[in-house]
């Protein structure tokens, strides 16, 4: 991800040039991101590691945000980081390290307050919550996939 412009934090490993940076963890109702030093390519063998369940249940993806191509992005910024911002209670109370954060969407339009909902954030959540179905929006668990 040489391109400087910004990336989407929420992404899926089939869009061009995406990257893993963090990995999934703790339960369904509380899931939490432990982010990577580094970012890492989605290689076959990194995606097969998730089976049987879908990559983005495992892992977070960032990838180039395609802007108006996405349908979370509206007016000029990511829907999904203003709901995460205004609906999600942070989950940590320190800056998590983040090998994305210079180049993220969510960090550029919404700060501080974005980094500390993000590691609740999972792209592809099969039995979301009340209020994980409130930031993902009326498209349900799958709403942040492309944004």
């Amino acid at each position: 991800m040489a391109d400087p412009s910004p990336v989407c934090p929420s992404s899926v490993p089939e869009l061009p040039d995406t990257v893993v940076f963090g990995v999934v963890g703790g339960s369904v109702e509380a899931p939490r991101v432990s982010y990577l030093a580094g970012t890492i390519e989605p290689s076959r063998e990194l995606l097969d590691l998730a089976d049987p369940v879908a990559p983005t249940e495992v892992f977070r993806f960032a990838g180039p945000c395609v802007e108006r191509a996405c349908q979370q992005f509206h007016d000029g910024r990511c829907s999904i980081g203003d709901r995460l911002v205004s609906l999600a209670e942070p989950v940590v109370e320190r800056l998590p390290r983040c090998a994305i954060r210079s180049r993220c969407r969510w960090w550029a339009e919404n700060g501080r307050a974005a980094c500390l909902r993000c590691p609740a954030v999972v792209t592809l959540n099969n039995a979301p919550g009340v209020q994980q179905r409130g930031v993902a929006g009326p498209l349900g668990a799958q709403a942040g996939a492309q944004g």
